[in-house]
């Protein structure tokens, strides 16, 4: 029977960590090719949504503050 090599404190500390990585990547439960891409639309159309939210809201506040100049300054 072949033996496990356990990592020990005099080991090179680059290869602990690299198989530690090994390790806890293994252990990842990956998405599948449809839910990425099901997640990745819902982002963009949230991300875009926001956007246009934000855009439209600093259009009103632009306008109103370019507004309230106006009037006060006579500019």
């Amino acid at each position: 029977m072949a033996e496990k090599k356990v990592a020990t404190k005099t080991s090179n500390p680059i290869t602990r960590y690299w198989r530690e990585t090994r390790g806890e990547l293994r252990k990842v439960t990956w998405l599948s090719r449809d839910e990425a891409w099901r997640l990745t639309t819902i982002v963009l159309g949230v991300t875009i949504a926001m956007a246009a939210f934000l855009w439209v809201f600093d259009l009103i506040f632009s306008t109103s503050i370019q507004w309230v100049l106006q009037r006060l300054l006579g500019v």
